[in-house]
């Protein structure tokens, strides 16, 4: 049997978080030749506007559609072969007014989210999946919590001809990761601000409870220095939300270079041998998959 291509699908809660979240590891495998698809959740309607240059009346009025154009223009930047939206509308923060709305994300019936991821997977055939760990203790955003409710189902369903049999044929993903910041690379960040005069945007995270001595959850670290500029222009994109003369921007690609080049990774489901030994990382997520051909369901 010949292998599938290999393909990488991400799935994040609205338009921003694939430029803030792995995008840089998205980049290098867009560049060599891996498909990389992109499941955005919600259309980040709720989203505050957070670039004083583009807080207009036209914009809030407006935002759905600015934010998809923001979207495009992030998917085009990081190297994106595909775009699904899965229909919802941004659920806004619990016990808000937005929160209570019937045609949002965390308020969509259970299966009826699963079943359109599901029939995003079959038609894509991924091997590697990245999603959300349950974050909800430090960023407890609902869409963040649905997202990654919804994600583990759907990595087994994909594959189960049983379920949802009208979503195409079923397809079974190999790996299922989380992405997050580790401990270590928010303190070298925060330090590296201090460093240079300026004030740390990782001091609130600390503030808010921000989890250093869970690094030893993180298996794979994606060496991501080439693909920085990406990362970048990916959040420039969203000019609502990235002020491109806010504090976020203002460590240079070569000081993150030098100070952490990587991604960093959460190995949670493996039907695949990735032939790492114990105590070291994996720096490819498609190990164990680069010389065999995945199973595919009849």
């Amino acid at each position: 049997m010949t292998a599938a291509p290999l393909c990488l699908l991400s799935v994040h809660a609205h338009p921003d978080d694939e430029a803030s979240k792995g995008a840089g590891t998205v980049a290098k495998y867009a560049a060599e030749g891996i498909r990389g698809v992109l499941v955005c959740c919600t259309g980040g309607e709720e989203g505050e506007i957070l670039n004083p240059a583009v807080d207009t009346p036209e914009v809030r009025e407006n935002l759905f559609a600015v934010r998809m154009d923001e979207l495009q223009a992030s998917v085009e930047a990081i190297g994106y072969a595909s775009l699904h939206m899965l229909g919802y509308r941004d659920s806004g923060m619990k016990d808000t007014e937005t929160n209570a709305r019937a045609d949002n994300f965390t308020n969509a019936p259970f299966d009826e989210a699963v079943g359109r991821l599901v029939r995003i997977i079959r038609t894509e055939r991924p091997q590697v999946i990245i999603t959300y760990a349950d974050d909800r203790e430090f960023y407890p955003h609902p869409d963040h919590v649905r997202v990654h409710e919804i994600s583990g189902p759907a990595f087994d369903a994909a594959g189960d001809p049983d379920r949802f049999p009208d979503a195409g044929e079923p397809w079974q993903p190999s790996k299922l990761y989380y992405t997050g910041w580790s401990g270590r690379r928010v303190r070298l960040l925060h330090e590296t601000y201090l460093a240079r005069g300026e004030e740390s945007p990782f001091a609130q995270w600390f503030e808010r409870g921000f989890n250093e001595d869970g690094d030893e959850r993180f298996t794979t670290f994606i060496e991501v220095g080439d693909f920085l500029k990406h990362r970048r222009a990916a959040l420039l994109a969203h000019r609502t939300q990235v002020d491109p003369e806010g504090f976020w921007m203002r460590l240079p690609d070569d000081v993150l270079r030098e100070v952490f080049p990587w991604e960093e990774f959460e190995l949670v489901r493996t039907l695949v041998e990735t032939g790492v030994t114990e105590g070291t990382a994996e720096d490819d997520l498609f190990a164990g998959l680069r010389e065999t051909a995945p199973t595919r369901v009849a």
